[in-house]
């Protein structure tokens, strides 16, 4: 069953990321996620891996990480995209996970998870991925941090011939893929001396991935062969400079945003950049001035009506907002997180039966995101479909960790659906997982 799949998924990563007493949120934006596309698929076909099917997602987390726990997922702390200054470095992190995956790492799991559930009560398990894994959720504020440390470096820690075959692997992909092996070197330089530290200072890719001199200059031996044969393209440093500036102008000061928006040297960048700082000062004249220059720039770019439909539904200019997602939507039509924005905005403009095929739609691309499942609750409840509405937050709180909620909404849409429906036995599935979860 799917959900217990996800419930599983949930698990783990509540193993991994959560902190005591603070949302763990997994950053679902369309334009970063499209650029780390862009950027990871040469390493991922390097590595023999289906680039349309390992998905790399950014947590919103300001220590330094990166890790896999599937074959189809890579995950990428804010802090570490933020660190970095070429987009080999981010790269070469791509290309490290990408060897966990294709080099069989992934088998041990099982076994560091038998052990992990020691660590962490597992009654406080489904509450941060739930989160993690679906969009935006609160981590159990009772997880204690010595015990979730012990857990998150009993299930992902890599030993050392791991590390050493997947530095070695990277290289190759990334010489492969013909991009400079100096970015895994100069990722390596950010974590100098951790392994001085004590555990708990440490930042967490150094309690996952074993780090020591030796390993150091091995990568600087390996990469000195390819010194100056490679230079990044420019659709690289594109994508790298889009990524990071639009992660940063959301995350940083927009005083500190806008006296940098124009570091990269790409027009429309340094555009969406002032945009989003002006948004985040409550500025819509100066934000909207600035996304017309973005756009001036790349007219069809649908990211970029995306970002004009935020602004504007965030300012409550539900009309404009809803027709900026609809030109997105039309540049970019099998988009999830598009669809589910124009979903949302349709709602604003009582659109319901068009919010509802929409938000379907989106929810059949990707069902990770609960604010699409969110919204399409509320828009079966509008249509007078009580029981649709129910399951579907069922299905939302089960994934946010909040069973006790799903098993109510599970029940009342158990007793208001056809006995035997597709919709019932969703609601099945649910009370299923809820019990499943709570052995």
């Amino acid at each position: 069953m799917q959900l217990l799949r996800l419930f599983a998924a949930c698990l783990i990563l509540t193993l991994t990321l959560a902190h005591p007493a603070r949302a763990v949120t997994l950053l679902r934006d369309p334009d970063i996620e499209y650029a780390l596309k862009q950027l990871s698929s040469p390493v991922l076909q390097a590595a023999g891996l289906s680039a349309n099917r390992v998905n790399i997602f950014v947590i919103d987390d300001r220590s330094l990480n990166a890790f896999v726990i599937d074959q189809d997922s890579i995950f990428i702390h804010s802090g570490l995209l933020l660190k970095m200054t070429s987009p080999q470095m981010l790269q070469a992190v791509m290309a490290h996970e990408a060897a966990h995956i294709a080099n069989g790492h992934l088998v041990r799991r099982p076994i560091n998870f038998r052990n992990a559930r020691t660590a962490v009560s597992l009654g406080l398990a489904l509450a941060a991925i739930a989160g993690a894994a679906t969009g935006n959720a609160q981590a159990a504020a009772g997880i204690a941090a010595g015990s979730q440390g012990t857990a998150q470096r009993l299930f992902f820690a890599h030993n050392r011939s791991e590390e050493s075959s997947a530095d070695n692997a990277a290289i190759r992909y990334m010489v492969r893929a013909g991009i400079d092996p100096q970015g895994a070197v100069d990722v390596m330089d950010l974590f100098r001396g951790q392994e001085a530290l004590s555990v708990g200072r440490r930042d967490p890719y150094a309690s996952t991935h074993p780090l020591s001199a030796d390993r150091i200059r091995v990568l600087q031996r390996l990469a000195e062969p390819y010194k100056g044969r490679f230079t990044p393209s420019n659709s690289d440093l594109y994508w790298f400079a889009r990524a990071k500036g639009k992660l940063s102008a959301f995350q940083r000061n927009p005083k500190w945003t806008l006296t940098r928006a124009g570091e990269s040297g790409f027009a429309d960048v340094r555009a969406m950049r002032e945009a989003i700082a002006y948004h985040r000062q409550s500025n819509l004249r100066k934000s909207l001035a600035a996304m017309d220059r973005a756009l001036a720039a790349r007219p069809n770019d649908p990211f970029y009506h995306e970002l004009r439909g935020q602004i504007l539904m965030e300012s409550r200019q539900f009309a404009p907002a809803t027709a900026a997602y609809a030109r997105a939507v039309n540049a970019a039509p099998k988009n999830a997180l598009i669809l589910g924005s124009y979903g949302r905005a349709l709602l604003t403009q009582g659109q319901t039966a068009k919010a509802l095929d929409v938000l379907e739609r989106a929810r059949a691309r990707d069902g990770r995101d609960v604010r699409v499942m969110r919204d399409l609750a509320a828009a079966h409840a509008k249509s007078g479909n009580a029981g649709l509405a129910s399951v579907v937050t069922a299905e939302r709180y089960a994934l946010i960790g909040r069973l006790d909620d799903a098993v109510i909404h599970a029940n009342r849409a158990s007793g208001l659906l056809p006995r035997g429906s597709g919709a019932w036995q969703r609601a099945q599935d649910v009370l299923h997982a809820a019990k499943f979860a709570k052995r």
